[in-house]
């Protein structure tokens, strides 16, 4: 509902004493919209404009992007949350292109733009690549029918012709300015005769079209997220809404679009709540129904400052070449400022559309937390099935040429061992580069692996070798699991060590390492690596001869002497 009071002005230009709404005959659709009558009490120089009842309409959204750079994911969100809405109520999903800014616009922003969308699975119902009844739905092929609704306009005395110069408005600038007042239009041509009108036209004098606001009353609206939101019409002044080389000014275009495209809901960012009076002036002008308004709040950085491109990546399209899954990027969006009332954060799209409701859409701002969204990543990467993530994570393992092919029992096995470490397909290359490299120097100098050589590793050294040399370790890796268990067991029996005290140096010797997954796994995938010759030379893999023959070549009693004097160099020199 939005609600005009006192207005004197108005009430010369149209008289109402109970509003009934219908579509006006120009609009386009492909079955009429019936709306019922409301009858809406009056005041007093009461005027009221009101929105149908969501049981009356047909529930139609748009999500109207400008083609001026990448998606924001603040746009994304709002688009996700008009995609919900009418996709939970049956309704329809509209994408109207806004590329009144010719200078800024481009070709190849706009199709970035559909490809996002596209992408994130929030397929319209209307719109560029599809047409539909209500088009065109770009507002540069729209320019005709704002022309027909300014000159309709022009004729009811809602609008008129505004000859000031550029520096005539400045000066009107200034004095307000001087007298502490809004720097509104002063109203120079608003009363103008047709004389000096006529006069201007015959000079060939430029000039711009401007609303004529009424000067008293005020405006309420009642936002779906919001509540309650009202101006003062004496702060606004009459605007522009067709410059002077033709252009449709923005406000002017949004209001007869939605109009004409028969949108009965309006969610959009919180931005444009201040554009919400000019656009409820020009619906009434016209005779045009309301729609229902929902402004969103804004996505905010960790710091609660507007979320920019000082905090990092903020469009979809940077998110999904980092490698993030678009299911995660809905989840996450869906929950900057919504939830369903429970604990539980993991959603599908079609588990959204069906808990979606506007009124748990939260009015305050959204922190935009990127460690969140990493971890939300992971938790749809490993919810996908088993046979698609090692095609995704294989895929992208060849591409990056840390293996020769994408498939087989190698990769299979890889992505089922390493994949609760990764949260981002990227994150597949360390895991598997991690897995095959054989940093063992480097452990046994650091300070935990300093208690695991004196726990008399070269003895264990020794016996692994020699189970190495004998074909013994060989022999039970390619039995696979069962061989594997079978030849540790009987390897902490000859050393009389089970548990830690075994699985610990047999980790640092074989994988070079004093933690990671599963050791009979990776050993096992270490074995085939090699054995398969899966893995490019670029990815620094060491093989199992490698790691063998390097432990042969160590000098045990002159690398404890190398540890003695390390440690006594760090001394003098503290």
């Amino acid at each position: 509902m939005a609600t005009f009071v006192g207005s004197p002005c108005w009430a010369r230009l149209r008289s109402i004493g109970e509003i009934t709404l219908a579509h006006p005959p120009m609009l386009r659709h492909s079955s009429p919209l019936r709306l019922r009558s409301i009858a809406v009490p009056l005041p007093r120089r009461c005027f009221a404009v009101a929105a149908s009842t969501a049981s009356d309409v047909p529930v139609r959204v748009r999500f109207a992007p400008s083609p001026t750079g990448n998606l924001h994911v603040g746009g994304a969100r709002t688009a996700l949350f008009n995609y919900l809405f009418a996709r939970s109520k049956g309704g329809k999903f509209v994408l109207r292109i806004e590329d009144t800014d010719l200078e800024r616009s481009t070709k190849e922003s706009e199709e970035a733009v559909l490809q996002d969308l596209s992408w994130l699975g929030l397929d319209w119902d209307e719109g560029p690549g599809i047409g539909g009844d209500y088009g065109p739905y770009r507002q540069s092929e729209r320019n005709s029918l704002y022309k027909e609704h300014t000159q309709r306009l022009l004729e009811s005395g809602h609008v008129y012709r505004c000859f000031c110069s550029n520096e005539e408005l400045e000066k009107m600038k200034e004095i307000a300015k001087l007298k502490q007042l809004p720097p509104v239009y002063t109203g120079r041509w608003a009363t103008a005769t047709e004389e000096e009108v006529q006069e201007e036209l015959a000079k060939g004098t430029p000039f711009t079209y401007r609303f004529r606001v009424p000067k008293e009353g005020s405006l309420k609206i009642s936002d779906l997220i919001r509540g309650e939101v009202s101006w003062n019409l004496d702060t606004l002044g009459d605007f522009v809404i067709m410059r002077s080389n033709g252009q449709p000014v923005y406000n002017f275009c949004v209001t007869v679009d939605d109009a004409t495209m028969a949108i009965s809901h309006v969610i959009r960012a919180e931005e444009h709540l201040p554009n919400t009076l000019r656009q409820a002036l020009i619906y009434k002008a016209l005779g045009f129904p309301m729609p229902y308004f929902a402004h969103v709040s804004l996505i905010l950085a960790p710091d609660r400052s507007k979320l920019s491109k000082r905090h990092g990546a903020t469009s979809v399209g940077q998110f999904k070449e980092m490698g993030y899954l678009p299911q995660a990027m809905v989840n996450y969006l869906a929950l900057l400022g919504w939830g369903d009332g429970t604990e539980n954060e993991f959603f599908t799209l079609e588990q959204l559309v069906e808990k979606f409701t506007i009124e748990r859409v939260n009015k305050s701002g959204a922190i935009f937390d990127s460690t969140k969204l990493r971890w939300m990543n992971g938790q749809h990467l490993r919810a996908i099935p088993s046979e698609a993530l090692t095609g995704l994570i294989g895929q992208h393992w060849k591409s990056t040429c840390t293996l020769k092919e994408s498939d087989g029992p190698f990769v299979e096995e890889a992505v089922q061992l390493l994949k609760d470490g990764i949260d981002l397909i990227p994150d597949s290359d360390k895991a598997l580069t991690n897995l095959l490299a054989y940093p063992l120097h480097a452990t046994l100098t650091s300070s935990e692996g300093k208690v695991v050589v004196e726990d008399k590793l070269p003895e264990v050294s020794a016996s692994l070798i020699a189970a190495y040399d004998s074909g013994e370790l060989i022999g039970a890796l390619e039995e696979g699991h069962a061989g594997w268990q079978k030849w540790v067991k009987g390897f902490g029996k000859s050393l009389k060590r089970k548990g830690k005290t075994l699985f610990m140096p047999l980790r640092v010797l074989l994988t070079g390492k004093l933690h990671g997954p599963d050791m009979g796994d990776s050993v096992l995938l270490l074995y085939k690596a090699g054995k398969y010759d899966v893995v490019a030379p670029e990815a620094g893999f060491v093989t199992l001869d490698e790691r063998f023959n390097m432990l042969k070549q160590i000098n045990w009693e002159s690398f404890n002497q190398d540890q003695t004097l390390l440690e006594s160099t760090a001394t003098l020199s503290n």
